[in-house]
């Protein structure tokens, strides 16, 4: 039996990059890069420049099964790509992963949000994500997924880095108090991924812890997994009441091994040495 055939747009981002080596070795997958030349050699990558290049050609080279869109860099840019990417699978048998964010719901700040609540941002980020959500809900449903995440942590993310360096410079690391987030790791999300992939899943998903913490409680339990550190937090006061940033699962729940609880995310980030 061949191989699914699998392409991730934004391969050598943080994310995009944990999906390809999570898939790598099941599907024939590939992924793009723009500027990171450690990609340029490998023949499963390929250059793609969002601002400059048209996405048609990456499509018509690899002629993907599934698409995981995990693409950053310029919001118009992004919208323009994401047209072009509804207009081939309109004449392509390709399905679209999308990645999306608990963001598009961050104009709701008085109680989480679950799959089917009506899609609201005051956020510019949230507001593109929910751009492209629309552009796929005019398509087949059996062809686009919606993956909506939280925040994203793990050794290797971003955050962590930022976190870590601060920690290391001694210098302040910004809290929000009153946020209540749920979240996620490169390692759970992209088995989850993988997983809609191999069921050949559809549809609208949450995919974060399914509990949830207030960002600073978070944070500080991180702090400590990571080492024995004093850190200087900056706590940030958006608002003096609780406000919510949590896109929970309720509809579309993925088998219980899959599901992720905040402590399994805490426990995950290893002592720097």
């Amino acid at each position: 039996m061949d191989k699914k055939k699998i392409l991730i747009l934004g391969g050598s981002g943080f994310i995009g990059n944990a999906i390809y080596k999570e898939l790598c070795s099941y599907f024939n997958t590939y992924g793009t890069y723009c500027n990171n030349t450690a990609f340029a050699n490998n023949q499963q990558f390929y250059r793609y420049n969002l601002e400059e290049d048209d996405i048609f050609m990456v499509l018509a080279k690899v002629n993907p099964d599934y698409i995981i869109s995990a693409l950053r860099g310029n919001f118009v840019a992004q919208i323009q790509a994401h047209s072009h990417l509804m207009e081939y699978l309109q004449k392509n048998t390709s399905k679209l992963y999308f990645i999306s964010s608990a963001n598009v719901f961050d104009a709701y700040s008085k109680f989480p949000s679950y799959e089917f609540d009506k899609t609201l941002s005051e956020s510019v980020y949230g507001r593109l994500k929910i751009k492209v959500e629309n552009m796929m809900m005019r398509l087949p449903k059996e062809k686009v997924a919606i993956l909506r995440i939280p925040m994203v942590f793990g050794n290797t993310s971003p955050r962590i880095k930022e976190i870590k360096t601060l920690l290391e410079e001694n210098e302040p690391i910004e809290v929000f108090p009153n946020l209540i987030i749920n979240v996620t790791n490169d390692d759970r999300l992209t088995q989850q991924i993988h997983y809609l992939i191999n069921r050949d899943k559809t549809g609208i998903f949450h995919l974060g812890s399914k509990d949830l913490i207030q960002h600073e409680e978070f944070i500080k339990e991180v702090i400590k997994q990571i080492g024995n550190f004093h850190p200087i937090l900056k706590r940030v006061f958006t608002t003096n009441e609780d406000r919510y940033l949590a896109a929970l699962p309720k509809h579309n729940k993925l088998p219980k091994n899959l599901r992720v609880k905040y402590q399994e995310i805490i426990d995950h980030h290893i002592p720097v040495d």
